[in-house]
C-alpha cells in the first residue's frame, strides 16, 4: 500500500488519547481509498484499545526512547515516503516534527493536554516542545485553552493552531452503558474516573467527599501510581467502608451509567473525555475549572471567565484544588435532585456536539489542507 498519511502515537495502552486515536481511525475507513493511511506505534505495549483489523500498524518497539523513536520513525518515513505525518502525545509530536523536517514531509501534531501543566516537572521536555512545536505545519489542540497555552508559553503562532474537541463515540458509549455489570454498591453512588495520578487529583475527590459528610458511597474507576497513597488517605479519613477503588474496568461505561453523580477533580486536562462520556450517559456532572476544557464544555466560556463555583444548565464548575468548595458542590447537588436530573438531561444533549462524525470531518479537512 502506498501510504499517504502516517499516524503516530506512543502506544495504544490505556488512556484517553489512545482511545481517541483508535476512534478516529476506525471512523475514517471510507477515506482509505482516496488517502491511504496507516498507524505507527513507538512502543510495543499491550493494546488496551485494539486497532481495526483492516488498518496497517507498524510497531517500532522503541522502549520509550526519544532517540530510538527518531531513528525508527526516520527509517519508516524514508522507506514509505508518506505525504504527511499526524501525531498524538508529546513524545510522538516531538519525533514527528524532527522526522518531518529531516525528510521534508508535512506534519500535523495534536496536543492532548494543557502543556504547561503536563510538563511542569520536566524542563527538558518543555525545551523540546519549544524547539519543535512552532515548526509543525499545523497543531490541533483539543480545546481553546490548550491553544492559548501553546501561544503564550511555547512560542507557537496562533494561526498555526486549530481547536478540535475530542470525538466521543456516543452510540458506543450508550450501548456499552446498557450492558449488564453488577453494581459495585446498592442504591446509587458517586463516581470518579481516570488515571490515579497527581494531575487527575483523585486525592481531592476523596477529601472533598469526606468533607461533604454524605452517606452515598464513592466509587473510583482507574489505576495508577497514586493508588497506594490514595488508599492510605481513605483509611486515615475513616471512610474506607464508603469509598471503593475498583481499578481499571474493561467496561467502565456500564458502571458510570449507574452513578447518581460524576465528579472530576482534575488539576489539568487537555480535553476531559470522561466528563463528556458521563454526560453522554445522562449522568449529572461536577468538574473543577481546570485548564483546559471543563469551562468550555459546561459553561461555553473561557476558563478565566469563571471565578468561583458556577451552576450551569449542563453541570457545575468549582475552583481547582479547593476541598471545601468541591465538598459543598457535591453535598448541594445531592440535596437538589430535580436540578441535577435536569442537568443530566441537558448534558446528554450537549454531549452530542462532540460526535465522532463531526471530529472526523474536522480532522480530515485539516489533513487535506496541509498535504
Amino acid at each position: 500500500m502506498n501510504v499517504r498519511v502516517r499516524f503516530l502515537i506512543n502506544s495504544l495502552a490505556g488512556g484517553g488519547a489512545e482511545r481517541v486515536m483508535v476512534t478516529l481511525l476506525a471512523a475514517s475507513q471510507a477515506r482509505m481509498a482516496a488517502s491511504p493511511f496507516a498507524l505507527a506505534l513507538l512502543d510495543d505495549d499491550p493494546d488496551a484499545y485494539p486497532p481495526p483489523a483492516w488498518l496497517p500498524v507498524a510497531r517500532l518497539s522503541t522502549g520509550g526512547s526519544l532517540v530510538r523513536g527518531v531513528s525508527a520513525m526516520l527509517s519508516l518515513v524514508q522507506r514509505e515516503r508518506p505525504t504527511l505525518i499526524l501525531a498524538f502525545l508529546t513524545r510522538s509530536n516531538i519525533i514527528a516534527v524532527i522526522v518531518a523536517k529531516l525528510t521534508r514531509r508535512r506534519v500535523i501534531i495534536s496536543e492532548r493536554v494543557n502543556t504547561t501543566a503536563h510538563l511542569a516537572g520536566s524542563r527538558v521536555a518543555r525545551l523540546l516542545v519549544r524547539a519543535t512545536y512552532p515548526r509543525a505545519d499545523r497543531i490541533i489542540a483539543v480545546s481553546e485553552g490548550v491553544a492559548d497555552d501553546l501561544v503564550k508559553n511555547f512560542g507557537v503562532a496562533r494561526d498555526r493552531i486549530v481547536a478540535i474537541a475530542n470525538p466521543v463515540d456516543i452510540d458506543t458509549i450508550i450501548a456499552r452503558g446498557r450492558e449488564f455489570v453488577a453494581p459495585p454498591v446498592e442504591n446509587g453512588f458517586i463516581v470518579g474516573m481516570g488515571r490515579l495520578t497527581e494531575t487527575k487529583n483523585m486525592m481531592l475527590l476523596v477529601e472533598a467527599y469526606a468533607a461533604a459528610a454524605i452517606s452515598l458511597p464513592l466509587v473510583i474507576l482507574g489505576e495508577g501510581p497514586e493508588r497506594a497513597v490514595i488508599a492510605a488517605r481513605i483509611a486515615a479519613l475513616g471512610i474506607a467502608d464508603r469509598v471503593h477503588l475498583l481499578g481499571f474496568q474493561p467496561n467502565p461505561f456500564a458502571i458510570l451509567a449507574q452513578a447518581s453523580l460524576y465528579v472530576s477533580a482534575s488539576n489539568g486536562e487537555g480535553f476531559p473525555n470522561a466528563l463528556v462520556e458521563a454526560m453522554a450517559l445522562g449522568v449529572p456532572v461536577i468538574a473543577t475549572n481546570c485548564a483546559s476544557g471543563p469551562s468550555e464544555i459546561l459553561g461555553d466560556l473561557p476558563r478565566h471567565a469563571v471565578q468561583d463555583t458556577m451552576v450551569t444548565s449542563w453541570g457545575t464548575l468549582v475552583p481547582v484544588n479547593d476541598v471545601q468548595k468541591l465538598g459543598i458542590a457535591i453535598h448541594e447537588a445531592l440535596e437538589a435532585p430535580e436540578r441535577i436530573t435536569a442537568q443530566g438531561i441537558a448534558g446528554q444533549m450537549r454531549a452530542q456536539e462532540y460526535s465522532v462524525d463531526r471530529a472526523v470531518e474536522h480532522y480530515w479537512n485539516i489533513i487535506d489542507q496541509i498535504r
